[in-house]
C-alpha cells in the first residue's frame, strides 16, 4: 500500500478520535454491561448508534441485520456479536465498484453544496487526483456569485496544473457552463469539473440556475457520462443531512464528497447520509493538501471509526499496508 494512502488513514483514523470516543466506548460498555442478548440490549445499542449521529434509518437497517446473524448463527454472548456490528456498518457503506466509472469515462461533473463546506477545495483536489491519473481535465468556474471564489479555485487549478474557464465575479454561470463545454469537446477534455454557487437561502434562483446549466449540457455535450456530487461538512452533523435532501430536490445526486472529517465527533453522519438517501460517499476528505481527499472505502473508515484490529490480530493499519 502507498504511502500517501497509509498517511491518509492514519489522518483518518485521528481524525475520527472524536467519533470514536462518542460512540466506540458507549459501544463497549452495552457489550461488556450485558450478559445476555435481549429487548434492553438494543434499545441501548439503538440509543448509542442515533446519538453517534448514525441516524434512525440507519440504525435500524444495521440493527435489524445484525438481529437477523444473531438468529443465524445462533449466538447468545453479547461480546460474541461486536465484530457482527462493525460487518453490518462496512455492509451499509459499500460503494459499488461503478461509482467511479466517471474517471474513465468522458464526463461532465457538477460539484454543488453550500458555500463554506470545502466545495472549490474539493474541486481542486478531485482535478488534481484526475490529472495524476493522466486524465486531460478542464475546470469551471461557474461560481460566479460569490466574491473571490473564482481566485481561489484559479489556486487550486495552479496546484492542480489544470486549465480554468471563467471565474468573472457577476458573471453568468450558465454562459460560463455553455464556454466550458465548448472549451473541452474543442480540446479533447476528459474531465469537466464544474464549481457552482451555494446559495441555499436563495433555493428558487438556484434551482433555475443548475436547470439552465443542466439544459445547456444536455443540449452541447448529450454523450458525456454525467455526475453530481454533493461537498457536506463532517463536521455538521444532521444539517449536512438536510443539505442533502434539499439539494437532492434540485439535483440528481449520484455521489457525495464528506470533508472536514478530521476532528469532528460528527463522523457516524457519513452513515446516515448513505443510508438515508441512497447516495454513496464517493470521496472523504480529512485536511488541506491536495492529496487530502481519497476514495472512500467502508472497511477502512470503519476500521477507523472503530479502531478494529484485524483478523490476524495486526494493527489494521498493517492489514491495510498489507493490501497493495
Amino acid at each position: 500500500m502507498s504511502e500517501e494512502k497509509l498517511g491518509f488513514f492514519a489522518r483518518l483514523k485521528a481524525g475520527l478520535a472524536k467519533t470514536r470516543n462518542s460512540i466506540v466506548r458507549g459501544i463497549d460498555a452495552v457489550f461488556s454491561g450485558f450478559s445476555s442478548i435481549d429487548d434492553e440490549f438494543f434499545e441501548e445499542l439503538e440509543e448509542i448508534l442515533i446519538m453517534g449521529d448514525i441516524g434512525v434509518s440507519a440504525t435500524n437497517d444495521i440493527l435489524e441485520r445484525l438481529k437477523e446473524q444473531i438468529k443465524e448463527k445462533h449466538i447468545k454472548e453479547p461480546m460474541e456479536c461486536k465484530q457482527l456490528l462493525v460487518d453490518s456498518i462496512k455492509e451499509q457503506m459499500k460503494v459499488d465498484e461503478t461509482a467511479y466509472e466517471f474517471e474513465e469515462k468522458q464526463s461532465v461533473v457538477m460539484v454543488i453544496g453550500v458555500n463554506g463546506v470545502g466545495k472549490t477545495t474539493s474541486v481542486g483536489k478531485l482535478a488534481g487526483k484526475l490529472k495524476n491519473q493522466k486524465r486531460k481535465v478542464l475546470i469551471a468556474a461557474a461560481d460566479t456569485f460569490r466574491a473571490a471564489a473564482g481566485d481561489q479555485l484559479a489556486e487550486w487549478a495552479r496546484r492542480a496544473d489544470v486549465p480554468m474557464v471563467g471565474g468573472v465575479e457577476g458573471a453568468d454561470p450558465a454562459s460560463v457552463v455553455y464556454d466550458a463545454v465548448s472549451a473541452a469537446k474543442a480540446r479533447g477534455v476528459d474531465v469537466l469539473l464544474i464549481d457552482t454557487a451555494g446559495r441555499l437561502h436563495n433555493k428558487k434562483n438556484l434551482m433555475e440556475e443548475l436547470r439552465k446549466m443542466n439544459r445547456i449540457i444536455d443540449r452541447e455535450f448529450p454523450d458525456a457520462h454525467r455526475e453530481n456530487l454533493i461537498v457536506l461538512d463532517g463536521t455538521t452533523g444532521q444539517n449536512a443531512l438536510v443539505q442533502a435532501r434539499e439539494f437532492g430536490d434540485v439535483a440528481e445526486l449520484t455521489g457525495i464528497i464528506l470533508t472536514k472529517m478530521d476532528g469532528t465527533a460528527k463522523g457516524g453522519i457519513a452513515v446516515a447520509i448513505q443510508s438515508e438517501l441512497q447516495v454513496p460517499v464517493k470521496y472523504i476528505g480529512v485536511g488541506e493538501s491536495i492529496d487530502d481527499l481519497q476514495k472512500f472505502d467502508s472497511d477502512e473508515f470503519v476500521n477507523a471509526l472503530f479502531d478494529v484490529k484485524n483478523e490476524e490480530g495486526g494493527p489494521a493499519e498493517e492489514a491495510l499496508s498489507a493490501e497493495e
